[in-house]
């Protein structure tokens, strides 16, 4: 026995229906009667949740289909993402370009205005940044303090007599500072310059005739003069023979040029700065 049943009263949505197959017992025959069992078949979903299910998920008309391919349809809607909303920036839009339709409504020099002040702003922010670096780096290369404490030296020039050299150490290096005497004055002065290896007269070397400053390093080598020695009464190097005069000019060896004289300056009559 079949007896097949639908419901006409359900949603237009859903579709119901039922199959019921005999067993193959028969009814008792001493009733006379066929007993027909009665199928109630009651709506499992109510509009008002087709509604919402349609609403929610596909803001459609929800289409329920039994079968095989029942699952892989559910699962394609799921992953075509119909569900998803363009976002809206209109809040961050100002009124002259809401409508992305139609060109902006404010005027182009306006606009330009805007990308050059934010374009300077950017520059000199950048500017600034890349100045403290550059500032930051050369500063670890330059000299720390205690270095640059021993770049300059000051003497007292009242303490040296007349004829007298004295040494002084000066970065590193020795320092010769001579109080001449007027008989050497005047004889460095009558020296004929084109006699010279290093041609260069006595007033170029000096800031005052009676004060001799030059760095006691011979140009030969590198090693340390004797003051007041040598042929002509200036300096002499023991190493290799060098004869220097009493202006610190080579006159005598292998040393190729005249002792050097480092930047000083007078601060008083009696002081010196050398450095």
């Amino acid at each position: 026995m079949n007896v097949v049943a639908k419901s006409t009263n359900l949603s237009p949505f859903l579709k119901t229906a039922t199959t019921v197959v005999s067993n193959g017992i028969r009814p008792a025959a001493a009733s006379g009667t066929v007993l027909k069992p009665k199928i109630v078949v009651k709506p499992v979903v109510n509009r008002m949740v087709n509604e919402s299910i349609s609403e929610s998920l596909l803001c459609r008309s929800l289409r329920v289909s039994s079968g095989i391919t029942a699952g892989t349809q559910t699962m394609q809607k799921r992953l075509a993402h119909s569900d998803v909303q363009w976002p809206d920036y209109s809040a961050y839009r100002p009124d002259s370009t809401q409508d992305p339709t139609c060109k902006s409504k404010e005027s182009a020099p306006n606009r330009k205005v805007t990308a050059y002040v934010v374009s300077a702003v950017a520059g000199v922010y950048g500017t600034y940044g890349a100045k403290s670096l550059v500032q930051f780096f050369v500063g670890t290369l330059s000299a720390s303090a205690d270095v640059l404490a021993l770049a300059k030296i000051e003497v007292n020039l009242s303490s040296i007599p007349e004829g007298k050299s004295v040494v002084f150490k000066w970065r590193g290096k020795p320092l010769f500072i001579r109080h001449r005497q007027a008989a050497e004055i005047q004889k460095e002065a009558s020296v004929d310059v084109s006699t010279l290896r290093d041609p260069q007269a006595d007033l170029e070397r000096v800031k005052k005739p009676e004060w001799l400053i030059v760095l006691g390093v011979c140009t030969h080598l590198g090693c340390v003069p004797i003051a007041n020695s040598g042929d002509f009464g200036g300096y002499y190097c023991p190493c290799h023979g060098s004869h220097y005069d009493a202006s610190g000019r080579i006159r005598k060896g292998p040393a190729p040029l005249n002792l050097e004289v480092p930047e000083y300056v007078f601060t008083d009559e009696n002081i010196v700065v050398v450095g």
